[in-house]
């Protein structure tokens, strides 16, 4: 049975992350010769667990070392709960504390607690005092409300009672939608002998198939699908929600890095500018300016971000705000994304949040009207809400892309276009035979705009020629300053309700003929008499 879930690990270097994922899998996830002699991790590991029920779950399990946080948040991002660990020797611990941010940040509200290394605990009444502190420092957060479980991984105590409950919490977790935008963000890049290059990650969105050419952004490449793993088995099709290998020709591993998203061709375009919603911790030591420098993390990408607040002077810790970011680097990112910030140095976690718009039209001005209350529209309005904020943002764009930008379930999206196009609200312009979802669509705001000037533009050009049938098509093209796809569109509807009438290679208003006046008839009829008799002389 294909995994659908993934599990990711949380908590204090040293407090048995590794040993109890080892203990529950049969599989060590520490693979660097350094991670074991060491015996820390240092960057991700990946297991499998076989539940009672028969379903495979994936493990990510992460660093817990404050110097390799960074490497923690390229695997946690993506995954369905957090097994978080506390060990009973030590307690609440200051990177415990972090990464409990960091699941609360990326609000992974489905979890299991795992009080480790009971067996090195000398009384009952420690153990007391070490659960008592751990429900403590999760209360008000994501984990809240989940169950704490005891464990050994060197006894094997509590180890049933545990893959009990993480089925049990599994069970609750909603199931990973298709909607048919597959994405992988890459968290690792190696290659095998006799197959070349391979990339893993978690795979959302989507689904992804061998033979299926794919695209990797933020570069652009193009690739081919030669072989799909799930947990060392071969696949033909993997499933969203699922850790992937993928076995990519096309590209080589030096072409590719931990960050990079595959995915089907021709929808996500990378970008350097992203309007968020950020919380900024109260743990944070200082107010959050305008311009400040973080690093952003999201899916597995890394870059740093420079801070515009957009509807403040400061970010407080505790508050929450509106802020633009302008990245380094191009990220592939979508709508609802989640993402965390840190300070660069000290390094620190200070906040983190959602993305409202990963393709902001423009740099915003701050404290500009209106700014804030379209981006409290994408973030929290309804589904027209977000729809109609969208292309009043975008301007012309079709259906179908409209509905993979805005981040809304595909079928909770048509039926929101549908609502809104019955209402006149979002109108098609191209051919009626094509499926809504291909058409070209545009606001009634839009629309009208478009119309007048339209008019505006026609009516002067007619009182300067009146004696010209019409105006050329792509001289009105020009000065409505639209593309020809979208002009053309245009021309259909404004044709089709008599706004225009178009004869060949002109466009001119319904009103207008070309009429001459009684002296221009007088001219013209002198013009032809002359011409008469210039014929007459012409032929004595």
């Amino acid at each position: 049975m294909q995994a659908t879930y993934v599990i990711g690990t949380a908590g204090h270097v040293d407090h048995g992350k590794s040993q109890l994922v080892q203990a529950l899998t049969g599989i060590d996830p520490d693979r660097l010769r350094e991670e074991k002699e060491r015996r820390m991790t240092i960057d991700l590991g990946f297991a499998w667990l076989t539940l009672p029920n028969g379903e495979s779950v994936g493990i990510v399990d992460v660093p817990g070392h404050r110097d390799f946080i960074e490497n923690m948040l390229a695997g946690v991002g993506a995954i369905d709960a957090a097994l978080f660990v506390v060990a009973a020797d030590e307690g609440v611990m200051p990177q415990t504390r972090e990464h409990l941010a960091i699941l609360d940040l990326l609000e992974i509200d489905n979890g299991v607690i795992a009080v480790t290394k009971t067996d090195l605990v000398e009384s009952e009444e420690w153990l007391d005092l070490v659960l008592a502190d751990v429900l403590e420092t999760v209360e008000g957060t994501v984990l809240e409300e989940a169950p704490l479980i005891p464990v050994s991984a060197h006894t094997g105590h509590g180890l049933d009672d545990l893959i009990d409950t993480l089925q049990e919490t599994l069970s609750r977790t909603n199931v990973h939608p298709d909607r048919g935008r597959p994405r992988l963000p890459i968290d690792r890049v190696f290659t095998v002998s006799g197959f070349g290059t391979v990339v893993t990650g978690t795979l959302v969105d989507g689904t992804l198939r061998v033979g299926q050419e794919v695209e990797i952004q933020p570069q652009g490449l193009e690739a081919r699908i030669r072989g799909l793993q799930t947990h060392k088995e071969d696949i033909e099709e993997a499933s969203p929600g699922s850790r992937v290998a993928i076995n990519l020709s096309g590209v080589d591993k030096e072409d590719l890095a931990r960050g990079d998203v595959v995915t089907r061709p021709g929808w996500l375009e990378p970008t350097n500018w992203v309007d968020v919603e950020l919380r900024y911790l109260s743990s944070a030591e200082r107010p959050l300016r305008h311009n400040t420098h973080l690093k952003f993390f999201s899916g597995a990408a890394e870059t740093l971000a420079r801070v515009r607040l957009l509807g403040t002077d400061a970010l407080w810790p505790g508050e929450t705000g509106w802020v633009q970011l302008e990245l380094q680097d191009p990220v592939a990112l979508v709508k609802e994304d989640r993402f965390i910030v840190r300070v660069p140095s000290p390094p620190a976690t200070v906040g983190g949040g959602i993305v409202v718009d990963p393709q902001p039209p423009r740099k915003h001005r701050r404290f500009q009207d209106g700014v804030v209350e379209s981006l409290e529209a994408l973030a929290h309005g309804t589904p027209e809400d977000i729809l109609l904020e969208l292309l009043e943002q975008t301007g012309p764009a079709r259906a179908q892309s409209l509905i993979a930008t805005s981040g809304l379930d595909e079928e909770q999206a048509q039926r929101a276009l549908g609502v809104l196009i019955d209402a006149q609200e979002i109108l098609p312009l191209d051919r009626r035979e094509r499926p809504t979802t291909q058409r070209l669509i545009v606001t009634h705001s839009w629309w009208d705009e478009r119309i007048g000037q339209l008019r505006q533009t026609l009516s002067e050009y007619h009182r300067i020629h009146p004696l010209r049938s019409g105006m050329g098509r792509e001289g009105l093209r020009s000065a409505l300053h639209l593309d020809p796809e979208t002009f053309d569109a245009l021309m259909e509807r404004a044709a089709a309700e008599g706004i225009v009438m178009q004869e060949r290679a002109t466009v001119r208003l319904p009103s207008h003929r070309v009429e001459l006046s009684e002296e221009q008839l007088r001219d013209v009829g002198v013009a032809d008499a002359d011409r008469a008799a210039d014929g007459d002389d012409s032929r004595t």
